[in-house]
């Protein structure tokens, strides 16, 4: 293949790989903008999208001074050659693919800026010591390929805006609602106007000192008067914008300033991510493409010996290109199932209220709720109780819930307006000022970080929910800094290979790219879909009465109670061929019926909450079953991760009595099930004590066997662990059976309650 062909080739890979990369970016950073309109429900979502594409579209125009950073922003592009500058290029394209979708699938927001800039400086490193090895240069000249300082500046701006987005997001929030407190509709129509011109001018100017600079479209004297007047653009924007707000508040009783706020603010990030953000998804195949029509203004020239000092110079991107990938992130906005998860996980973090929690806890949040208990504790005994009590009834959140149950229960948000305008107001506040400081800011981090400020502030992280919140925030915190080096170190080996493997290293690495994209977009499809089957069975958004609790308990009973039977036939077969990989199969499959059950029974509080007044009696059966159908899943649970256990360590098998006893008892339950299964379906209560008549015979014949096991234990027929796991089985069994048939009388009761309530 000729060499124009062959890098042309590369050029077009890259702008392929930038669409996708623009694709899995979109989905990794919608959270930046979309999460405080849609936690506090501000619009409806169409809108809410609507407004943000907007501001995606405008600020993809707004890009083309940024896009320095690929060109010479974290290398000296004058020391590479043609040829090693598309190894560079090609490298961090197919890691920043791979590495932001396997974030998007897990649910986790992460950088985009941290992750192009590492995966330049891996990519630049390693072909940088491949020179120097090469010639007669030692490690101390890598400073001449590299430039260290941007890239110190840009791990300080991390660490920076980490601590200071969340302190200062904290101490915004509480002051907001120490002055308008929860019911803040009260207090709105006396300051909403004047919170409103503060917000809005906060908004107007990050936008304007945010935007102007890489505008491609305002010629320079435009861009001087904005920098030269912005303090008296600031001030007339405060007066104009109060003065509009409170006109429009006396003219329309009902106008909610703050929801006007929330869908301004929503556009400024949206414009600023794609201003800003823009450069880490096509920055780098722009620089490639700049590079190839710097190789073909050399006709002949060897791509080996030609340095790329043109990429130090100033190049303006044209508008159209920018446009183009603008586009493609608005398309992406609305189709992304995985920007929604991410927008969730960063939602169920912040939320107001309590429940089943995405995080588990960990020593280390643990020891930091506590201790910092302890100081809240020491600090209010300094405080006047009048004082105390004064801030208290500011934050009382009860109160406020109490009078406005109904509209709760028809519209539950996340958190409320007063918090979304402080997260858009705050978060465009720090990252206009870092900006016009030229610190390296991540969008991800400054908005994720007073997310979790204003939450705690706001007195989210309650004593119910706090070490799980907190355990959230260190996880995502932690997958930040995994992102620098993980893409330094992913691309930092791409590179070397692409580097020694030439064209087959290429082709190879694009295939498995797109394989993995492939694998992980079936995955995420495969779980999203499991989890809708799940939430269904508690769609807490339909109107909850006796009957349908009813309904939704049979249904859920017998789906799992289906399972049981199956899972002894599994295990009993599993152990008897010793078939370890059917065994982990079997453990995988009860692990999931057990979750499902304890998500139905840690989401029981949204039920209960839906229930009608005529219905509380009918409730309380709800509980008993679910609490059942826990036990029932975790005895399920703990018999095939035994089984499996006992396998995995080499352990001697079942002897033949054991697998015919087992065998036996299997036969009995299953046919037990069956007539459970048709009880519950076709509601024959007269055939209950039928059921308790064959769960005595059933439990008698566990202890036969328990008996049996115990002589074979005397006669040295069974080993030490063969026992253990045995009876531990048998133990289970009767588990199963008392907590069956529980379950059965709870659902009996629930009804007969239901049929004399109608």
């Amino acid at each position: 293949m000729e060499t124009d062909s062959f890098y042309l080739i590369l050029v077009i890979v890259l702008f392929g790989l930038a669409i996708s990369d623009l694709i899995v970016g979109v989905s990794n950073d919608a959270v930046n903008f979309l999460n405080s309109a849609i936690g506090a429900k501000a619009a409806p979502f169409k809108v809410i999208m609507l407004v943000a594409a907007l501001g995606v579209i405008v600020g993809a125009t707004f890009s083309s001074g940024l896009m320095e950073v690929a060109r010479k922003g974290i290398f000296h592009p004058g020391q590479f050659y043609f040829s090693e500058i598309m190894i560079i290029f090609l490298a961090v394209m197919i890691t920043d693919v791979i590495l932001l979708d396997a974030f998007n699938t897990f649910g986790l927001p992460t950088s985009t800026t941290v992750s192009i800039v590492f995966e330049l400086l891996g990519a630049a490193v390693v072909i940088s010591l491949l020179k120097i090895y090469a010639s007669t240069e030692t490690i101390a000249d890598l400073g001449n390929y590299i430039n260290s300082s941007n890239a110190l500046m840009i791990i300080f701006g991390i660490l920076l805006s980490v601590g200071v987005a969340f302190t200062i997001g904290a101490i915004v929030q509480y002051i907001a609602r120490l002055a308008f407190t929860f019911n803040y509709k009260k207090n709105l129509k006396y300051f909403g106007a004047l919170w409103g011109g503060i917000a809005i001018t906060v908004i107007t100017y990050f936008m304007l000192i945010k935007g102007a600079k890489g505008a491609s479209f305002m010629d320079q004297a435009v861009k001087e008067w904005i920098a030269t007047n912005a303090w008296m653009i600031v001030l007339a924007s405060f007066i104009g914008w109060t003065l509009i707000l409170q006109i429009l508040t006396i003219i329309y009783k009902r106008l909610d300033v703050l929801k006007i706020i929330v869908l301004v603010g929503t556009f400024a990030l949206a414009m600023a991510f794609a201003g800003n953000d823009l450069v880490n998804f096509i920055g780098v195949p722009l620089a490639g493409y700049e590079s190839f029509l710097a190789f073909q203004e050399n006709p002949g020239a060897d791509p080996n010996l030609l340095a790329m000092t043109k990429l130090s110079g100033p190049i303006r991107t044209n508008t159209y290109m920018l446009l183009i990938a603008g586009l493609i992130m608005v398309i992406t906005l609305y189709k992304s199932r995985k920007a929604r998860s991410v927008v969730k996980t960063s939602l169920d973090l912040s939320r107001q209220d309590e429940g089943s929690e995405r995080f588990s806890s960990t020593m280390f949040s643990r020891v930091l709720v506590r201790q910092t208990r302890t100081m809240a504790m020491g600090v209010g005994f300094i405080i006047p109780d009048k004082v105390k009590r004064g801030i208290e009834s500011r934050f009382d959140l009860e109160k406020f819930k109490d009078s406005n149950i109904e509209q709760q229960k028809k519209d539950a948000t996340s958190f409320d307006m007063i918090r979304a305008s402080v997260n858009l107001v705050v978060a465009s506040i720090l990252i206009a000022f870092g900006t016009s400081l030229k610190l390296p800011l991540s969008t991800t981090y400054v908005t994720f970080m007073v997310v979790m400020g204003t939450s705690l502030a706001d007195g989210a992280w309650g004593r119910e929910s706090a070490v799980y919140r907190v355990t959230g925030v260190l996880s995502v915190i932690g997958g930040w800094f995994l992102t620098a080096l993980s893409a330094f170190t992913v691309s930092f080996i791409l590179a070397m290979i692409i580097y020694f493997g030439g064209q087959p290293a290429i082709i190879f690495l694009i295939l498995l790219a797109a394989f993995v994209v492939f694998r992980t977009h079936l995955f995420h499809k495969k779980r999203e879909a499991k989890k809708t089957a799940r939430e269904k069975s508690i769609n807490i958004e339909d109107k909850i009465n006796g009957k349908n609790i009813v309904d939704k308990c049979s249904i859920t009973v017998s789906e799992i109670l289906e399972e049981v039977p199956k899972t002894f036939i599994s295990v009993i077969k599993g152990l008897a061929n010793e078939d370890l990989k059917k065994l982990r199969k079997q453990s995988r499959e009860a692990s999931i019926l057990n979750k499902k059950a304890k998500f139905l029974k840690d989401n029981l509080h949204l039920t209960i909450d839906k229930l009608e007044e005529d219905s509380i009696e009918t409730g309380h059966f709800y509980v008993q079953v679910l609490d059942f159908l826990r036990e029932i899943t975790r005895s399920v649970y703990f018999i095939s991760k035994s089984a499996l256990t006992h396998i995995d360590n080499n352990h001697k098998g079942l002897l033949p009595d054991q697998v015919e006893e087992l065998n036996q008892l299997n036969t009995r339950i299953a046919k037990l099930y069956e007539e459970i299964l048709l009880y519950i379906r076709e509601h024959r209560y007269s055939e209950i004590d039928s059921i308790i008549e064959k769960q005595s015979e059933l439990l008698s014949m566990i202890d036969q066997v328990n008996k049996k096991q115990i002589k074979r234990i005397k006669n040295h027929e069974a080993g030490t662990k063969n026992s253990l796991m045995y009876l531990g089985m048998l133990a289970e069994m009767k588990n199963i059976l008392f907590y069956t048939i529980n379950l059965v009388k709870s659902q009996r009761d629930f009804i007969l309650e239901q049929n004399k309530d109608d």
